[in-house]
Formats: structure tokens, C-alpha cells, sequence
């Protein structure tokens, strides 16, 4: 569909003046909006779509997730088909490709891929995913790719403790993410970099679902943290930090690193210093909520049980101490394509519906640098639109049902299809 498009609906949401006007009418003109309600009459080439009792949101963005894992195949409730070593990188991609498609069919415009942690010879999948989708070979989100993970060998993200292979297994080199001692990681940095990232994720702590150090532990050095910052942000990219641990999350945070990811364990002490330094966080608490720990190792299961109700009492208290949350799932920790029960989890840890929404618009696109560009409603935005219906400023549960996709002005999703 080309030249004007207008679309009519019942209401839209000012998610940045956190008000909802009604009824709505949008006009795009190419890749972005150029009028909201407007006054002037519409042009009579343009193409009028009535998508009646919905209400339009801006695109939204999910700021974790892997679309290289997960997806078709695997068991409901757990993130696998994962870790093994079965699949080739051409297999994943296109295992990629179909959890692209899915997440932008939830509505979800805008993902950062964090941190390939499969083995790929040194191929960046999620670059390649990203420039396919770009170049408009096959429909999906926007993506952030970050590469490879920068991680130390036996940390929470080496692909060998997932399933405990036996040494030599799987040989692992510093293009893959294997990164052991500051020359290592700022080596790692630039590899990543080089190859198409645009930003670096570091395995800062251990996790939940590794066979290695327990979920607090912190990973690297001070040291190791400080050069892997350093080298990304001299090559103008941020950081995102899977840290569960406190003394991780803080040691993150005095580096300079720019998002913590998870967040699980984090004192209050140290969310005052994520408010103070104005780091972000990527709390992924649905997965504590839905990962199906039953059908997990036992050993798995036992750290789950402790550091789970742990996550969930946290969130509330960074909510209300004003942390910049940005939305993420860890997908396919949630299923790819369930991203928005990730808001509903948000509201029921204490935020506002549009303070959820916020989280998954211009506080995410905040976090990216893209908010000049994305993540409202607005003349000279691109036109990243969805559907959905209800008013989800009162029920947030209505961004579960996305009717209508729109990105970059091009529809992917309608009632009419």
C-alpha cells in the first residue's frame, strides 16, 4: 500500500502526557506520521482504514530477548529448544526468522537481540537477521543486536553450562564470547563490534538456568568491567549487564555500564545507586511468574525457588524508588510472541497501566537512543502503529489481543487480512 494512508479508530493513547484522546484519526505519509487528529481536511488520494473500537498505541519494544533461541519445537513453558548442539547456524537463523515474525504479529516493533549463546564459528546470526528484516527479505522487528555475549569460560552465558558438556566438547574462541582477563574482553568488545553489533552484553553475574557459579556471583573484575565499558562506549555503543547478584549490579554500576538486566537479588541500597546513576533496568519478572521450574534439573529448580519470590519483592520497591525500567521478557524464557504479559506482570508488581506502556515505549527508546524517532504518537515519528482493543490505559491486559501492526508505515497486520 502506498501514498496516504489514514487510520480511524476509536481512541489513541499520549503515552508521554499519559492522556487518551478519542476519537483518533493518524495520517502517514511514507515511513512516518504526519498528522495527528488533524484539522485540515485529509487528502481525497489517501487511503482511509477504519479500524473502529480500538485504541492505537505507539509500536512496542521489547529490550531483552534472543529470537535465535526458543520458538517452534519446543516444549511450552521452558526456553528450549536452546543449548544444544544440534542445530547449525543456518538452522538457527531461520528459527530466527520465524520467532521474528511472531514477536512483531504481538505488536512489538523494536527488540534488542541480547547476547548470541549458541556456538556460530564467529557469525553474528542476529546481525544477519537484523539486516534481512531491514532490507525488507522477510517481516520482523527492528533489532538491536548485540552479538555475541561477552563472557568468562564457565561464566552464566558460556554455551557449555547450559548442558554441562565435558571439556573440548564444544571449543569456544573470544569471537564466540569467550572472553578470560581485560585484553580478552576488550578484544571480545571489538569483535562484536566490528561485526555489526550495536551494543555489548556481558555476563556480570551468574544465573538461574546455567549448570555453573550460583545466581549471585559476581563474574568478571572491576577491572574486566571497566575495560569492556570503556571499549564500547569509545566505540559509541552501550552495555547491558545480566546481573542477578548485588555486588555484580553494583560493581555494573560503578563501571559505567548503562543497563542492568534481570536485577534479581538488588538491595535497596543498590537501587538508590541504579536511581542516582540513572541506570537502566530490564526487569524481566513474568519469567519468574511462568517458567515452568517444575520441569527443570533439580539443582536449576532449587535456585529458581530462592531467587524468584526474591526478584518479585524487589521490583515493587524499584518501582516506587523511580528506576528507569524498560521492558523486556527474556524470550524465549517467555514465550516468543507472549512479550506483552511481561506489561501485565509490571502492573501487578506496581506500576500504573501507562506507566507499563511507558516502559515499553519511550523509556525503551530511550535506552536504544531512538527517541527522537520512536516510541509516541506523533508528527515526524515513524510510523510504528499498533491496534488494540479496549483502553489499555485502564486494563493493561488489552496489549495481549494486537489486532493491527503497522511499522515503518508498512502494515503487517490488520483485521482485514
Amino acid at each position: 500500500m502506498t501514498g496516504v494512508i489514514v487510520l480511524e479508530a476509536a481512541r489513541w493513547v499520549d503515552v508521554v502526557a499519559g492522556q487518551v484522546h478519542s476519537p483518533a484519526t493518524i495520517v502517514v505519509e511514507g515511513t512516518h506520521i504526519v498528522a495527528v487528529d488533524p484539522h485540515d481536511p485529509l487528502p481525497e488520494s489517501a487511503t482511509v482504514i477504519d479500524l473502529g473500537d480500538v485504541t492505537l498505541l505507539p509500536g512496542l519494544m521489547d529490550m531483552e530477548l534472543n529470537l535465535l533461541i526458543g520458538g517452534p519445537g519446543g516444549p511450552e513453558g521452558l526456553p528450549s529448544p536452546m543449548h544444544g548442539v544440534q542445530d547449525d547456524p543456518a538452522y538457527r537463523t531461520l528459527r530466527g526468522a520465524v520467532n521474528a515474525r511472531t514477536t512483531l504479529d504481538a505488536g512489538f516493533t523494536t527488540v534488542r537481540n541480547l547476547g548470541l549463546m549458541v556456538k556460530t564459528g564467529g557469525y553474528l546470526l542476529d546481525v544477519a537477521l537484523q539486516r534481512a528484516i531491514d532490507q525488507g527479505w522477510h517481516p520482523g522487528p527492528r533489532i538491536h543486536p548485540a552479538g555475541h555475549a561477552v563472557t568468562p569460560y564457565g561464566g552464566h552465558l558460556d554455551p557449555t553450562v547450559f548442558q554441562r558438556l565435558a571439556p573440548g566438547i564444544m571449543p569456544l574462541s573470544i569471537a564466540e564470547g569467550i572472553a578470560n582477563g581485560v585484553p580478552d574482553v576488550i578484544a571480545c568488545v571489538r569483535y562484536q563490534v566490528r561485526h555489526g553489533a550495536k551494543l555489548i552484553k556481558v555476563s556480570a553475574s551468574g544465573g538461574v538456568m546455567s549448570h555453573s557459579t550460583s545466581p549471585g556471583a559476581q563474574q568478571y573484575s572491576d577491572a574486566e568491567f571497566e575495560a569492556i565499558a570503556d571499549e564500547a562506549h569509545r566505540a559509541g555503543v552501550k552495555v547491558a549487564a545480566h546481573a542477578v547478584g548485588d555486588t555484580a549490579i553494583q560493581a555494573c554500576i560503578r563501571a559505567g555500564i548503562d543497563c542492568i538486566e534481570h536485577g534479581f537479588l538488588a538491595t535497596d541500597e543498590t537501587i538508590q545507586m541504579m536511581v542516582d546513576h540513572g541506570t537502566f533496568l530490564v526487569s524481566t519478572t513474568y519469567l519468574t511468574d511462568a517458567m515452568a521450574i517444575d520441569r527443570i534439573a533439580p539443582e536449576l529448580r532449587a535456585k529458581a525457588e530462592e531467587v524468584f519470590p526474591r526478584a518479585k519483592a524487589m521490583l515493587p520497591k524499584a518501582i516506587a524508588a523511580g528506576v528507569r525500567i524498560a521492558c523486556g521478557t527474556d524470550a524465549p524464557a517467555v514465550p516468543h510472541g507472549q512479550n506483552a504479559k511481561e506489561l501485565v506482570a509490571l502492573v501487578e508488581r506496581g506500576m500504573t497501566p501507562l506507566q507499563a506502556l511507558r516502559s515499553a515505549t519511550v523509556v525503551a527508546a530511550e535506552l536504544v537512543d531512538v527517541d527522537h524517532e520512536l516510541g509516541r504518537l506523533a508528527p515526524g515519528y515513524l510510523a510504528d502503529i499498533i491496534a488494540v482493543p479496549g483502553d489499555p490505559s485502564q486494563d493493561i491486559s488489552a496489549t495481549l489481543d494486537v489486532q493491527f501492526v503497522m511499522k515503518n508505515g508498512r502494515i503487517h497486520k490488520s483485521p482485514a487480512a
